[in-house]
């Protein structure tokens, strides 16, 4: 049985180490991570329970940030992440049991830390992903399959002194839902603090990712433990920790990158003598290929790791000149939630990053003209 976890000081450096990690490129800054974790173990002592803590029947409710992590004008603060919270019980009535983060990350780890401290709702471990991901459907657990469903979502965010402040409320499909929040989140300058797609304690034991966020936790103790021998040894501990491998270091040759449509979109050329490693990124690594040859494929973990410091790097945090190591951690050895499974929520990959994905993840499946048209934005 799984164990409660008091959530304090150093549980908080090592959930946003080790979720900055899993957040292969994306899942926020390890800066806002750690300044959020501060102010909510100032407010109170936010537990982690595990899902089997609740009943069945009780209310979860996802909390995230949704955006472009490099955008500059982006302005979202901790009393937005608390208000997007309040707002959704207001206008829906909902009684919420427990929140539970969208994904992890260096800032997604601590999605609910401070709700939890302002409000008193539990904290739950069952993200819906274990490890970050670019569209909202890929978090919301399957729920583009119940029928009937209705997706309901508040974004609040953006910079009042510039008139870029909004709070929005959006209820129908959850593509649209999730389309008009990342709207959302481009008039407020590039970030929006969201609360999203309530589901039953049930429905997530059946479809989150279990466990996940005190796996970033144990993760992150095992990368600072290591951390004191040096930094090689802090990235050959978050290798072993995850059955996976360093693939290829070198020095960063290139970047390119544009926040566009509420993401950051582009790719990384990491070179080593005259071998070169390509990653393109939808603010998530989605492709590695060292020469031309495919190494790893979103879902697949594929990490950036400083070799000076041993910390990671996210996608849009990586700067030319870097020496940096490339993690790769199969598919197969993550905690996944169900919105991993859907072959169609991976066209919009494609769309962006113009490489092919479909084919490495799920060779068998064939895309119907009806899905690309459904799932493509």
């Amino acid at each position: 049985m799984a164990s409660r976890i008091v959530l304090d000081y150093e549980a908080l450096e090592a959930a946003v180490l080790g979720g900055a990690v899993l957040g292969g490129g994306g899942g926020g800054s390890m800066e806002w991570g750690r300044k959020l974790g501060r102010l909510a173990l100032e407010l109170g002592t936010p537990e982690l329970i595990p899902l089997e803590d609740l009943p069945d029947e009780a209310t979860l409710l996802t909390v995230s940030a949704v955006g472009a992590p490099a955008a500059q004008t982006a302005y979202v603060r901790p009393v937005h992440y608390i208000r997007a919270v309040e707002l959704f019980m207001k206008f829906t009535g909902e009684q919420i049991g427990g929140l539970i983060s969208n994904e992890c990350g260096g800032l997604a780890s601590i999605n609910g830390w401070i709700q939890a401290a302002a409000l008193g709702i539990p904290l739950v471990d069952a993200p819906c992903n274990g490890r970050a991901h670019p569209t909202g459907l890929m978090g919301s657990m399957g729920l583009h399959k119940v029928a009937g469903y209705i997706s309901k979502q508040v974004a609040v965010g953006g910079n009042p002194q510039t008139k870029s402040y909004v709070e929005v409320f959006v209820s129908g499909s959850l593509d649209v839902s999730a389309s008009i929040v990342r709207q959302a989140s481009v008039q407020a300058g590039g970030l929006v603090a969201v609360a999203r797609n309530p589901v039953t304690v049930k429905y997530a034991k059946e479809n989150a990712a279990k466990g996940a966020l005190s796996q970033c936790i144990r993760l992150g103790k095992a990368m600072l433990a290591a951390q004191k021998k040096g930094a090689w040894q802090a990235i050959e501990a978050a290798a072993e920790a995850l059955r996976g491998k360093v693939v290829f270091t070198g020095r960063v040759a290139s970047v390119s990158l544009e926040t566009a449509g509420g993401f950051d979109v582009g790719k990384v050329i990491v070179q080593r003598d005259h071998k070169l490693a390509e990653l393109t990124f939808w603010n998530e690594y989605i492709t590695l290929e060292v020469d031309n040859y495919r190494i790893g494929t979103f879902p697949d973990l594929l990490a950036t790791l400083d070799v000076d410091t041993g910390l990671p790097v996210s996608s849009a945090e990586v700067r030319e000149g870097q020496e940096v190591a490339i993690l790769h951690v199969s598919r197969n050895e993550l905690i996944l939630g169900s919105g991993m499974k859907y072959p169609e929520l991976f066209f919009a990959l494609e769309k962006a990053t113009g490489k092919e994905v479909i084919k490495y993840v799920f060779p068998d499946y064939i895309l119907s003209e009806g899905e690309v048209q459904g799932y493509g934005a």
